[in-house]
């Protein structure tokens, strides 16, 4: 029996319609795990395998930020690519997302052909 190893990406958005345009994007080839919230995310982390995360920035609690800190601070959690999607566009949001530990950022609208690299490239 031959069983190709599928990574899990967690996508983290508090609208559901992003969750329902990455997912469909993204599950012929990965698993995928959806949460609406920072709080969600994280226990979906502690509770679950996750092989990447894609994250909201602007989300009510817990931000996109707080989030990722959560996450980098939890040594289960802390070598999990973060790949914040994000409608902000400054260097200092970029530079922000660096300095809590991000790999990688996504603009929305999210554009599908970047989507499937950068997930790729992460999980090599």
């Amino acid at each position: 029996m031959n069983t190709i190893h599928r990574s899990t990406v967690l996508i983290v958005d508090d609208t559901p319609d992003n969750i329902t345009l990455i997912s469909g994007l993204l599950k012929d080839k990965y698993n995928t795990k959806v949460a609406t919230s920072g709080a969600t995310a994280l226990q979906i982390v502690a509770s679950s395998k996750v092989d990447l995360i894609l994250l909201d920035i602007m989300m009510p609690d817990v931000d996109g930020f707080e989030t990722c800190r959560r996450l980098k601070a939890d040594p289960s959690s802390a070598a999990i690519p973060v790949v914040f999607l994000t409608a902000k566009s400054l260097q200092e949001d970029e530079a922000m997302g660096r300095s809590v530990g991000a790999v990688d950022f996504l603009r929305k609208p999210v554009n599908p052909d970047q989507l499937f690299s950068r997930v790729a490239v992460h999980l090599k």
